[in-house]
């Protein structure tokens, strides 16, 4: 294994890995060696965001009545402690919020341990995530937001006495709010764009200005403290993160050498963390919705700091963002491809969690001065993070067509109808999944063959949710794409040995190091799709896996998917020998922490150092008559 780390993860991140455990094992065995790595900081100004409060107001007030009665009754759950948490589940903190408990498990983690005594896995404690979660203040989002539809000050209110709550209950460094930096850095953001909307009415007081500042001051300490660990061993979007924390606590401290230094490690992080063709370096949508929504903010703070990022890098930006829009259903979704651990740092708009077109246009704003949907409610993120009224903004609507990105390894395939794609990613970072060769099949806005998503990181169901039989590609001798040790650390990646594709027909190869080559090619017709897999082993079987949230029948050579009780695809299947057909239930999640019951397929053939089969999908359509027909293609 340690030869696999120093060839994939390098000898540099190694050493940087144990040099941090090193310092954790100092920490606990001399707590006072904290002091080696704080530094003095000396806040005087917390208005770094300039928001025109008054066109998000006037949007807001224009949406229907059901959306606006939406955004207060979730600002109203959280000024009693019941928190919208990860987008999906209500969870209870107490009123007043106990801030230091998971909800779930009702395990209260000490507020009077220092945050390097506090482990980050703890069954009994359960998914940290889900302590952390309220303490984010991405409800404080709705409280401004419902304060601009109805005028009432007890959301000014909750807003100003969960803050001091907050602080009272958090001394600087100890308890599990002090274990992150990410979380330190998401949590002033929003404390600051709250009390600089609720500033603009008039409403705050001087202890608010004097909370704010104390927020920024410990969450600027967290980040300078250890920032260490995530530019040197995590390199992801907690690196990206942090240096918005950076940049906004060395503006607050009016410290210009910090800050100029923060602008040039953000431009060198991002170019680093996205490819070339706009592929982010986690291999994961939700993430890289993550990582822009962050920029986002990072291009709308240039006003104020007078800094920005170089042209380089909203290139990459605005091709990660031509990337999604490549991957994306009509209804704004794309396939639920990573990790997803349910964030959706701003929420400001109306439109669900799944829906990733806020995000898309407003990057497409920030960098070409253009739209790429047509008017929606989605176009409230504009007016948080650009600087023009909506009607200045032209709308270029861009087609979505078949597509391939190399450098990041997705690839498309479109018909008029219907969208397949396919991931075949040949690794320069570290991989997350096991999800090579996985496709996701949509079908007038159904996700027919879908990945199971994550669920928790913490607990078996979402493990296993990240292994290769939760995802629609193949297993040999049921052995893993790759391996693994831990929660999070995959090594002996898999190698691709070439992607190409042109005139409807994908043709990829992977080779695994567990023993076993991979051959898929998938071609378009005037039916739907056909998949034709070679596996190449010395093993005995394989086992081909369609994870599906439609109903399943079984037919002769092949099976039959229903969506209320409606026939909208067959899969006929052809292969070397006999085949044998198992249907089982399976889970997917949508949302992190839940999930729901779906229908798996499993194709199981045997091995006699070759594997060929084919699988045809045929998709249908209702025409005016209800009746059915095959897919058009373009």
């Amino acid at each position: 294994m340690i030869k696999a780390l120093i060839n994939e993860y390098g000898l540099s991140w190694l050493i940087n890995r144990s040099l941090y455990s090193a310092k954790l094992k100092m920490l606990r065995a001399i707590p006072t060696s904290d002091r080696l790595f704080e530094k003095r900081v000396n806040v005087n100004r917390v208005n770094i965001f300039d928001l025109n409060v008054m066109w998000i107001e006037e949007f807001i007030r224009g949406l229907s009545s059901e959306k606006k009665k939406e955004i207060e009754s979730i600002a109203d759950k959280a000024l009693i402690g019941k928190i919208m948490g990860f987008s999906s589940v209500e969870l209870d903190y107490g009123n007043p919020i106990n801030w230091h408990i998971n909800p779930i498990t009702k395990f209260e983690v000490s507020k009077a341990l220092k945050w390097y005594q506090i482990p980050d896995f703890d069954p009994q404690r359960g998914d940290i995530k889900v302590v952390w979660e309220a303490s984010r203040f991405t409800h404080f989002f709705y409280f401004t937001r419902a304060f601009m539809i109805t005028k009432n000050t007890k959301y000014y209110d909750g807003f100003s006495q969960q803050l001091e709550s907050w602080l009272q209950n958090n001394s600087y460094s100890f308890g599990s709010h002090y274990k992150c930096g990410q979380e330190a850095t998401l949590r002033m953001i929003n404390a600051i764009i709250a009390f600089e909307i609720f500033k603009s009415y008039k409403l705050t007081s001087k202890k608010d200005e004097l909370n704010i500042k104390k927020l920024i001051e410990g969450s600027y300490k967290k980040v300078l403290s250890n920032f260490f660990y995530a530019h040197k061993c995590i390199k992801n979007n907690h690196t990206l993160t942090e240096i918005v924390g950076l940049i906004i606590g060395a503006w607050s401290c009016n410290d210009q050498k910090r800050l100029k230094k923060a602008y040039e490690l953000l431009d060198k992080e991002i170019q680093k963390q996205f490819l070339s063709d706009g592929g982010y370096i986690q291999y994961s949508f939700n993430y890289q919705r993550f990582a822009l929504q962050i920029l986002e903010l990072v291009m709308k703070i240039s006003e104020k700091t007078q800094l920005a990022i170089s042209d380089r890098s909203k290139s990459l930006i605005r091709n990660s963002a031509t990337l999604m829009y490549q991957m994306q259903d009509e209804s704004g979704d794309v396939p639920n491809f990573g990790s997803n651990d349910g964030a959706l740092i701003f929420p400001v708009t109306t439109c669900g969690y799944r829906d990733f077109r806020a995000v898309v246009n407003t990057i497409f704003v920030l960098v070409d001065s253009k739209r790429v949907y047509n008017p929606g409610d989605y176009d409230e993120e504009l007016l948080w993070f650009g600087d023009k009224r909506l009607e200045e903004i032209p709308v270029s609507i861009m087609e979505k067509e078949s597509s391939a990105f190399n450098a990041s390894g997705f690839y498309s395939l479109r018909t008029d109808t219907s969208f397949i794609m396919t991931a075949l990613q040949n690794f320069n970072t570290r991989p997350a999944q096991m999800d090579q060769f996985h496709i996701d099949l949509w079908h007038k806005g159904k996700n027919i063959f879908c990945d199971s998503g994550t669920y928790s990181y913490a607990t078996d169901i979402g493990k296993e949710m990240a292994l290769t039989a939760a995802h629609n590609t193949v297993k040999v001798d049921g052995k893993e794409q790759m391996k693994k040790f831990g929660p999070f650390l995959i090594y002996d990646w898999t190698k691709r040995k070439y992607a190409l594709l042109s005139n409807g027909l994908f043709k990829g190869k992977m080779v695994s190091q567990n023993g076993y080559e991979h051959t898929r090619h998938i071609e378009k017709n005037e039916q739907g799709f056909i998949i034709l897999d070679e596996i190449s082993s010395e093993g005995e079987h394989c086992e081909f896996f369609f994870h599906t949230p439609c109903e399943v029948k079984r037919i002769e050579n092949g099976f039959e998917l229903f969506d209320k009780d409606k026939l909208i695809c067959f899969v006929s299947i052809d292969g070397d020998a006999d085949m044998d057909v198992e249907f089982k239930k399976s889970y997917r999640s949508l949302f992190y922490l839940n999930r729901e019951e779906i229908n798996c397929v499993i194709i199981r053939g045997s091995l006699n150092k070759k594997c060929n089969i084919q699988f045809n999908i045929r998709l249908k359509n209702l025409n005016t008559n209800g009746e059915v027909e095959g897919a058009n293609t373009k």
